[in-house]
């Protein structure tokens, strides 16, 4: 198990400036990078209260952040250390909306058994079951059935409404109204293999989901529950995986993830038009060896996180030669996922190994212009930008077609072109 108290848990690693510490699990080393043991998911709680891993062998620890807060002590709320039991390996994870804080809040918001302040944790098993948890209780809710795969990825969407999305490796999509217990449930069909990743956009009308083997990227509506387009064309490339994906916090960009034997590289699209934006690529020497995991845009969207085989952490703003943060090289790191802290600062990162590092992630004072244009982009389509009688300048700025095509790039020696 773990504990925050024990400094035997609780590393930083002074080798990498950017690593703020790593959490630990206590297991014998006979067992230590052996399948069962990954760190395959992370998710810090809506206001980032709390944080979950799936430190492997089924088990789900959730801490209080930051983890050396004296806070807990002085509230009501029970702050302490808790584990979930989940009884097979947890692939996904995903804290719920943040509970009401105040009678008039929760007033509009249907909940779970009438409770007003329960925070959930969806946790997708490999067996295909998805089980949700009180996270302040610490107790079992229900389990949602229909999966016949792995869950490999869950998401809520940002409207604070109790609706779970899934994506399995049973080729299908499902969304879940957890007001009626997962009784109602949208299925989409259409991935030809394994769902690897999913995510929602911040207006909540898209869904984007990556086949792993199909290579297909996926656009389905949430308010109808169809299929709209696939974006995986335009691309030369025949032999590669798809891996993750996330939208832009506007919503006007989604960013997908691929790797082959030789190479890496991040596909930034217009949602709207099925556009490719702009592409970062890394290639490498030893064949094989270096997969991308997982990416995820910061929260005021100017940066990605990029977790790699040969790096823990890469943090890369869209259009930059050169990243504006990467840890050490480290062949043995084996990331497997990220996740951003609500209001930015830190990223967590999830291991082969079953542990968890924390790092700090560069935080710039967004321009004026990134401002507008985020806050315009949320509520505009670049379908209804196009008409408005903007200089062309300003229009491809506002519709994202000015970032610039990186080709190609070597990450450890700085070489880049466009």
């Amino acid at each position: 198990m773990c504990s925050r108290k024990s400094t035997e848990d609780l590393q930083p690693l002074a080798s990498d400036p950017a690593l703020i510490l790593e959490l630990k699990t206590r297991r014998p080393l006979s067992v230590e990078w052996r399948a069962g043991c990954e760190t395959w998911s992370v998710d810090f709680s809506p206001d980032g209260a709390w944080f979950a891993w799936s430190m492997g062998h089924g088990i789900v620890w959730v801490v209080a952040w930051p983890l050396d807060s004296e806070d807990s002590q002085h509230e009501e709320t029970d702050r302490g250390d808790k584990s979930f039991s989940c009884g097979e390996p947890v692939w996904g994870l995903a804290f719920g909306p943040r509970p009401p804080k105040s009678t008039a809040d929760s007033s509009a918001k249907k909940t779970i058994k009438g409770n007003k302040s329960t925070l959930l944790l969806a946790t997708g098993l490999e067996s295909g079951v998805i089980k949700i948890w009180n996270v302040l209780t610490g107790d079992a809710v229900f389990d949602l059935h229909g999966h016949e795969g792995v869950v490999r990825n869950l998401v809520f969407p940002q409207n604070g409404t109790l609706t779970l999305i899934s994506s399995s490796r049973d080729k299908t999509l499902r969304i879940w109204d957890l007001t009626h217990k997962g009784k109602k449930v949208q299925v989409l069909s259409g991935h030809k293999d394994w769902v690897s990743s999913c995510c929602v956009s911040s207006d909540c009308s898209m869904i984007a989901s990556v086949g792993r083997f199909d290579r297909m990227v996926c656009l389905w509506s949430l308010r109808s529950y169809t299929f709209i387009r696939n974006l995986s064309g335009g691309t030369q490339r025949t032999l590669y995986l798809l891996s993750s994906c996330d939208f832009s916090p506007d919503g006007a960009v989604l960013a997908t993830a691929a790797f082959s034997g030789s190479s890496w590289w991040i596909d930034l699209w217009d949602p709207y038009t099925a556009e490719k934006l702009s592409s970062l690529v890394d290639y490498f020497e030893d064949y094989g060896q270096n997969q991308i995991s997982a990416i995820q845009f910061s929260p005021n969207g100017l940066h990605l996180a990029i977790v790699t085989d040969d790096r823990p952490l890469r943090i890369w703003e869209p259009g930059k030669k050169g990243m504006v943060m990467q840890a050490k090289t480290d062949r043995r790191s084996n990331g497997l996922c990220c996740n951003y802290h609500p209001e930015g600062g830190v990223v967590a990162t999830g291991t082969r190994d079953g542990h968890v590092r924390f790092w700090h992630a560069p935080q710039t004072i967004p321009s004026l212009s990134h401002l507008c244009r985020s806050i315009l982009r949320h509520s505009v389509s670049t379908h209804q930008m196009e008409p408005l009688p903007l200089p062309k300048r300003i229009l491809q700025y506002l519709t994202y077609r000015n970032i610039p095509h990186l080709k190609t790039c070597c990450s450890d020696n700085e070489e880049w072109e466009n």
